[in-house]
């Protein structure tokens, strides 16, 4: 009988014993076996116990039968793959690095919204989409929160986002806030001639994240967005089939502690569930900017997101984390139009203001598309070289 296998690969490095005996406690960990024999463990090896495949160059290809997984249920299909594991003793390193998801894609739907469905709403098809960031991330009243995205709409922006720690605090509730943004928005696309996205941080406890999302919708919101990692996975399936029809800018708070140390998960892993699950947007890293950057994770994040793949749409990859104008170029080289930049204080920073901040962001992405050295752009685009006095020469 032919046994469809999910496929994992972890980086492992142990401390004293030989790898394949570390990789046989993984597969026994995380399928069917414990610290001594059980009888009817060989009954159900066969139906669901994991096989090593290999266990080379501290790289352990672990094999997973179909079967063993609820194929709906992340949390579930995370405790078999990124368990238990990262407890068993004698191990000075263990990441999972990847999956091969496709025996379960078929229980997926994707996105809803995906590139082409975003373009289309906001009418740009030729450049990424450029985005800011409330600034300051907290503390605003509803109604400065709304000033602030009017200024950022003002300077034609494409989308506006809550900081991920900005949710329903007393000093600025939820509806308040959003209804006062979308009332500034709406006015503004009067002016400029087109829509701005406003993705409004619905994030809460998995009891009542459905609903938020829905009252947000019927107050008017275009977007929204969800801390993927705090809320779980789980969060955006059930937002999708609730059928609130938003597409969902997907924020990935928290991601360094899975990330960045010698235990966790890779951010290409995470990015395949974000687009089984059905982000729009998801936050993957800059090439350069303030956040540490693993370069051949955004590759390969990059490229999960927007390659071919089952019927999932493609998603786009958000550029974030300390992005002003001159670091557009080594971003977009790598990145390509199909990518949102996402600056706060490169924006907002601007000494002339938000507006002129936007209109600034907006100038280094012209003279990128128009391979224009930056210095010699802005000798006829004022916005851009006020940006270049304050925050120095291109990268």
């Amino acid at each position: 009988m032919f046994i469809m296998m999910v496929r994992t690969t972890y980086h492992v490095e142990a401390e004293t014993k030989p790898l394949d005996v570390v990789a046989k406690e993984i597969a026994a960990e995380q399928s069917t076996g414990t610290w001594t024999n059980v009888p009817a463990e060989r009954e159900v090896h066969e139906k669901v116990g994991a096989r090593v495949v290999s266990a080379e160059n501290n790289t352990v290809v672990i094999d997973f039968p179909e079967e063993i997984f609820e194929p709906t249920n992340i949390p579930q299909i995370l405790s078999v793959v990124a368990g238990n594991l990262y407890g068993l003793g004698g191990l000075k390193a263990l990441r999972l690095e990847d999956v091969d998801f496709d025996p379960l894609v078929k229980y997926y739907k994707g996105p809803v919204f995906g590139i082409k469905e975003v373009r289309k709403y906001l009418g740009v098809y030729d450049r990424p989409l450029v985005g800011t960031i409330i600034k300051p991330k907290v503390g605003l009243s509803p109604k400065r929160t709304a000033e602030v995205a009017e200024q950022a709409a003002l300077g034609g922006l494409d989308l506006i986002k809550d900081d991920e720690t900005l949710t329903d605090q007393a000093f600025c509730p939820l509806e308040e806030r959003l209804t006062a943004v979308m009332d500034k928005l709406d006015k503004v696309k009067k002016v400029v001639g087109k829509p701005c996205l406003y993705a409004v941080n619905v994030t809460t406890g998995a009891d009542k994240i459905v609903e938020r999302a829905e009252r947000a919708k019927e107050l008017g919101a275009n977007m929204i967005m969800v801390d993927i990692l705090t809320a779980g996975f789980s969060a955006i399936q059930a937002i999708n089939e609730a059928n609130i029809d938003l597409p969902i800018h997907v924020h990935r708070t928290m991601h360094g502690a899975l990330t960045r140390g010698p235990f966790g998960i890779s951010m290409p892993v995470i990015s395949k569930l974000t687009r089984m699950v059905g982000g729009t947007n998801l936050h993957i890293g800059t090439y350069s900017g303030k956040m540490e950057h693993n370069v051949c994770d955004i590759d390969r994040s990059r490229d999960i997101l927007r390659q071919p793949w089952d019927n999932f749409k493609p998603m786009f990859p958000a550029v974030s984390g300390g992005i002003y104008p001159q670091l557009l170029k080594p971003n977009l080289d790598c990145y390509g139009i199909d990518c949102i930049l996402q600056a706060g204080g490169g924006i907002h920073g601007h000494p002339e203001g938000t507006v002129a901040g936007a209109k600034a962001m907006f100038q280094a992405v012209e003279a990128w598309k128009e391979n224009v050295p930056l210095e010699q752009y802005a000798k006829t685009h004022h916005e851009l070289a006020v940006a270049l006095k304050k925050w120095g020469p291109s990268q």
